[in-house]
């Protein structure tokens, strides 16, 4: 049975809501690189990365470049580091709508550009990204994982993941007649997340990226695309050599929902009746079954966590004759969220479960120069750099039958 108001449920009434998108790829930091199996790189990797020229329109399409409204030049946050996440507000200025077949971040200054996030954000939240931008000041405001403004997360189907970026990426254009409907008055959110290790955390200059948009009026036969977002609970416990108050379970979510709200503090509990636990399971590892509803084509997906994140898959019919691996990431990298496009559209009808899994890794914690200085917690589910999330992000097309 469907959980009554599980993520799944919420996107799928959802499905005029804008959605994941296409373009991904690249290297990540020695920061978060670590936070996978795979060997350690190096922020300096990122520096001087060349713009991939982008592939050439389709029947139909046109291309429309969009820049920051002026530059901006990051600073290290308080406390030391040498990494600045700055969320800020890009206005399409739709007049009509159209679908989004492909994006991709232009960055100005590849020196100090580590890596992007685009969000699309439908007119039914543009307020709210207005008043958080107004409400902040200097251009843009602080944010790590989401969009950071309450009414526009991807996670509460309020927003949509529309392009990751890290120096090499191209654009992962669907061979499908399919995009993503954007209505008049949606705005884009362009996360940076800006390093400044090889100035030793010292301002390097300043930054006006841009990205293009590639746009279709479509036809009637043209698919519209939606996200499907799947979450498991998070339950990490402090590693076995750590120890301090945030190491309890109920602490860490009061610290939580000091930080965010009820409304984020109250996910770690909400997760596990959706998830049908009874009581948490205090592991690495954490799971969630999703009950289908509605027909639908998946064609892609990708997996997101934060810094401690190890591994996340998403199957389809697990534990049946039928059961398939539909994402499969087994070295998380957080600057390396990119969209896995499945080898042939997969039918998912009624019935049909898609689960979640996810592996965190505490012992990551002393590795992460995010994190290295922050007092050890009870990892439960949140917005910012010490939590942790869980999300399959599913790119799918509603079917009639």
């Amino acid at each position: 049975m469907t959980k009554p108001d599980s993520p799944l449920r919420r996107f799928g009434a959802a499905t005029m809501a804008l959605a994941t998108a296409f373009a991904v790829a690249a290297c990540g930091s020695d920061a978060d690189k670590s936070a996978g199996p795979a060997a350690a790189g190096s922020h300096s990797a990122h520096a001087g990365g060349s713009l991939s020229p982008p592939q050439p329109l389709r029947a139909g399409e046109r291309f429309v470049d969009l820049k920051m409204a002026e530059a901006y030049t990051p600073a290290p946050p308080e406390g030391g580091g040498t990494d600045e996440y700055r969320c800020q507000v890009i206005d399409p200025g739709l007049t009509k709508a159209a679908f989004l077949t492909g994006t991709q971040v232009m960055p100005e200054n590849v020196a100090i550009a580590h890596h992007a996030i685009v969000y699309a954000v439908p007119p039914g939240g543009a307020a709210a990204v207005r008043e958080q931008d107004a409400k902040t000041p200097g251009l843009g405001w602080q944010c790590f994982g989401g969009t950071g403004v309450d009414g526009a997360e991807v996670e509460e189907g309020d927003a949509a993941w529309v392009d990751t970026w890290a120096p090499g990426a191209t654009e992962t254009l669907l061979t499908q007649d399919a995009g993503f409907k954007l209505e008049p008055g949606s705005l884009l959110v362009l996360q940076m997340h800006y390093n400044l290790l090889a100035t030793d955390g010292k301002p390097a200059g300043s930054d006006r990226s841009a990205v293009r948009l590639r746009l279709t009026d479509g036809t009637p036969q043209t698919r519209e695309l939606v996200t499907w977002s799947l979450d498991a609970p998070i339950d990490l416990p402090c590693a076995a050599d750590e120890s301090g108050p945030l190491c309890d379970r109920a602490a860490s979510i009061a610290d939580v929902t000091k930080r965010f709200g009820p409304e984020v503090g109250d996910m770690a509990d909400e997760q596990l009746e959706e998830c049908g636990q009874s009581a948490p399971k205090p592991g690495d590892t954490q799971t969630c079954d999703h009950k289908v509803e509605a027909p639908v084509t998946l064609f892609a997906g990708f997996g997101h966590m934060h810094l401690l994140g190890r591994a996340i898959k998403v199957e389809l019919n697990p534990g049946t004759p039928n059961a398939k691996v539909v994402l499969d990431v087994p070295q998380f990298d957080f600057d390396n969220q990119r969209l896995v496009k499945l080898p042939s559209p997969v039918e998912i009808g009624p019935g049909d479960t898609l689960r979640v899994t996810c592996t965190h890794d505490a012992g990551l914690r002393k590795r992460l120069p995010q994190l290295s200085k922050l007092p050890p917690r009870y990892v439960v589910w949140g917005d910012g750099t010490s939590d942790e999330m869980c999300i399959g992000i599913m790119t799918v097309s509603p079917r009639t039958s």
